[in-house]
């Protein structure tokens, strides 16, 4: 009877559609394990396709060309080294399963099919995938391994069946999206429950990397059966961490030995981090040479300035200042420093010109009325016109700096600054915003390749917002405070609270009211916003699906 495993836990980034591309990395990675004589490899969900496919998986020609390099990988285990536990998909009959796939001795040996699938948030699996049967443990060299997937581990069941067919070791893997706080509450809210009921060890696998609007944070661990942490893997980076299994010699269980347990990030660095990891993959992947923004002297841009210097390196970073009438002296010096602070280029496009030549030009359909918003919403246009002209020319991707207050309440132009590829505050309440900036301005991430120090001028995080489309504007002038209006949002957006509900917390009737309204009449903008990194529960995109016409009102 085998008494030691060596089990090599390989926390990686993938390509979604490049399945030789994930293959040979996997191949790569099981080199490395075999040199330090592991036995077994495990790689994340659907490794081998990418997740989440969405409906890219419903191409036959996806599923067929991924037969074939799971043969592949199947071949190289003929040589004697680790097994491998590769996550693919799999057709039969018809139907498309979510599977991880045991390969050994040159052959497929086991597949064992996803059963709970996941179809809330940002999951759509039952459009996809049909569940699987209540699986049954894999024997590999004499040892019973329970395989859930995922979504698997989220409930009793999966687990229950495999502790009572004799599983002895469950390891499960993921690809599970980054929430703020979700790392705790994967591991004291669902696998330390899981390990309780069954009595068994649990090795929990997950990715790292973005893809689109979501972000993996990696964090993989091992959790003994006594509860105790055995494993914990770096967040947000590529990790391969041979772990060593013991079965005890008085009562026959398999226990994982201690090994290092990395320290997690704190907030607010986890959605730092986050938004960098988001950026660079999807800049990246898209194969852009780097991103222009407009910098303007305000807290959003000078923040996402500072992300995509971090994510992407300065010199990849194009800044552009683009002064009407309305800018301040402040705007434009705040500009300049932050651009020096953090080593990139930084041009001044002045638009007078081409608001002059407006005024001009719609000066006899416009006789008789007052200016107002149109008029504020025609010099945001013309700054993203001229940014996508940059864009368009030199190949940067426009990266929007907008934020989720002001998206919420449709405080945005659209054909404006909604202009762009992809935006990191997308998901960042204003609150969050100022947090952030106050946190990098005094800490140096981990994996950013911007300078230490300050990034932005104390001043930008200081000063009282304003779009500066009109004289002496300020974001009061038209939203509440953001410490008033934050909350409010977070009511109805995050909690789906309603207008009564938030009053009896305190908040003035009106002022919910206004905001809830605002919230809703602004979805038709928000459909046509660009994608942008998911950090809690209810992000503007995958997770939240709400109707543009729509006449329902809870403060009615």
């Amino acid at each position: 009877m085998t008494d030691r495993l060596r089990i090599a836990m390989a926390q990686l980034n993938q390509t979604m559609g490049d399945l030789a591309g994930n293959a040979d990395a996997m191949l790569a990675c099981r080199q490395k394990a075999r040199e330090q004589q592991a036995d077994l490899v495990v790689y994340p969900e659907l490794q081998l396709i990418g997740y989440p496919p969405e409906d890219l998986v419903l191409k036959p020609a996806l599923a067929a060309r991924a037969e074939i390099e799971l043969r592949r990988l199947a071949e190289a285990t003929a040589d004697g080294g680790p097994a491998m536990l590769v996550g693919t998909v799999i057709a039969n009959q018809g139907l498309l399963f979510n599977c991880v796939a045991l390969l050994d001795g040159g052959e497929i040996v086991a597949i064992r099919q996803k059963r709970e699938l996941p179809n809330y948030g940002t999951f759509d699996e039952k459009r996809l995938f049909a569940p699987g049967p209540l699986p049954d443990p894999v024997m590999f060299r004499g040892v019973r391994l329970g395989l859930p997937v995922c979504e698997d581990i989220w409930f009793p069941f999966v687990t229950g069946h495999l502790a009572e067919k004799g599983a002895e070791i469950l390891i499960t893997v993921n690809g599970s999206p980054y929430e703020v706080a979700k790392d705790d509450f994967r591991i004291k809210g669902v696998c330390a429950r899981r390990v309780e009921e069954t009595g068994l060890p649990i090795l929990y696998l997950n990715r790292v990397g973005g893809q689109d609007e979501l972000v993996f944070d990696g964090a993989s661990f091992v959790l003994n059966a006594d509860g105790d942490i055995a494993h914990m893997l770096p967040d947000w980076e590529e990790a391969l961490v041979v772990t060593d299994w013991v079965r005890d010699e008085t009562d026959g269980k398999w226990f994982c030995k201690p090994g290092e347990v990395h320290a997690l990030d704190e907030h607010p660095a986890d959605i730092y981090h986050a938004m960098v990891v988001g950026l660079r993959d999807y800049v990246n992947r898209n194969r852009f040479p780097g991103v222009v923004l407009g910098l303007s002297g305000g807290i959003d841009s000078a923040l996402s300035a500072a992300v995509a210097v971090d994510a992407l390196g300065a010199e990849r970073v194009w800044c552009v200042m683009m002064p009407s009438r309305f800018t301040s002296q402040d705007s434009l010096d705040d500009a300049a420093e932050c651009a020096r602070l953090l080593g990139c280029r930084l041009d001044t496009v002045p638009i007078a010109p081409a608001v002059e030549a407006f005024d001009d030009m719609l000066a006899q359909v416009f006789e008789g009325r007052a200016a107002d918003l149109t008029e504020e919403n025609i010099q945001s246009r013309i700054r993203g016109v001229t940014l996508m002209a940059l864009s368009n020319k030199f190949g940067h991707m426009l990266l929007t700096t907008g934020n989720k207050s002001e998206m919420s309440v449709g405080y945005a132009t659209i054909y404006g600054d909604m202009a762009g590829g992809y935006s990191v505050l997308k998901d960042a309440y204003k609150t969050t915003v100022f947090d952030l900036s106050r946190w990098r301005n005094a800490a140096r991430p981990g994996l950013a390749l911007g300078p230490d120090g300050p990034v932005m001028p104390e001043r930008v995080i200081t000063k009282p917002p304003t779009a500066e489309l009109r004289e002496d504007q300020k974001d009061s002038d038209s939203l509440p405070p953001y410490e008033v209006l934050d909350p409010i949002l977070y009511g109805l957006v995050e909690q789906e609270k309603s207008v009564d509900q938030l009053v009896a917390m305190g908040f003035e009737r009106e002022t919910v009211t206004r905001i809830e309204r605002l919230l809703y009449v602004a979805e038709y903008k928000r459909r046509q916003s660009p994608p942008g990194v998911k950090l809690g529960g209810r992000n503007f995109g995958r997770d939240r699906r709400y109707p543009i016409t729509n006449a329902f009102r809870t403060g009615h």
